[in-house]
């Protein structure tokens, strides 16, 4: 669906295994230059646990994430943020909204201790 709107994607399965861990997934991304696409609130965790900078994570939130239902929403997100997707960002993508997060996230000195 993506790449019919000039977006360049490949799906995981078609890479690696199913089961992979996320780390893995993450590793290969952030290889790669790729930005993740996903519905899986892990990605995010990841990010936010390691202070990472790569690989951009692109998480779809609703209660009907069918591709159907988010394609719109998706390419307009990437092609708005795509900037700031090259340099690293999380971006939430739900039915009433948009929000981005530049990475690494950096963690508040009250968190530290």
């Amino acid at each position: 669906m993506l790449t019919s709107r000039g977006i360049e994607a490949i799906h995981w399965a078609e890479i690696g295994p199913g089961d992979a861990p996320d780390i893995d997934i993450m590793d290969y991304a952030k290889s790669k230059g790729y930005a993740v696409l996903t519905n899986d609130l892990d990605f995010g965790t990841v990010l936010a646990l390691t202070a990472a900078s790569a690989p951009s994570v692109v998480q779809i939130r609703g209660a009907d994430v069918r591709p159907e239902n988010f394609l719109e929403p998706v390419v307009n997100a990437l092609n708005r943020f795509s900037a700031d997707i090259e340099k690293g960002a999380l971006v939430t993508i739900d039915t009433n909204k948009v929000r981005i997060h530049i990475l690494p996230f950096i963690r508040s000195p009250q968190s530290l201790s």
